[in-house]
């Protein structure tokens, strides 16, 4: 088997944003652990954080707009309630948005 085209802590900072982005039961606490071993700096992985954190939330978000949107309120005549609304911020136009902190996403 040969060995990854990239660097292990390059794997591992992929691997941690991924499980964020994702809410895995793991937390990426087993990739915040071999960071850490590899000397990555706290800021780095910090960074890493923010970035997985805001692309978790900002779909969080879409996914709730989208919902909303999809769930038409039913007749009157059917007795049924009315539709629930949800207030989130809107999403914006652009593809890529910077975290709270700043950090570019992309």
């Amino acid at each position: 088997m040969a060995d990854s085209p990239l660097h292990p802590s390059i794997v591992a900072m992929v691997s941690l944003a991924a499980n964020i982005a994702a809410n895995h039961p793991k937390k990426g606490l087993c990739q915040l652990e071999r960071l850490r071993g590899y000397g990555v700096a706290e800021e780095q992985i910090d960074m890493v954080v923010d970035i997985a954190r805001h692309i978790r939330d900002e779909a969080g978000q879409m996914l709730d707009a989208a919902f909303d949107d999809e769930a038409q309120p039913v007749a009157a005549s059917t007795g049924a309630s009315p539709r629930l609304t949800i207030a989130i911020d809107a999403a914006p136009a652009a593809c890529c948005t910077p975290t709270a902190k700043g950090n570019a996403c992309c």
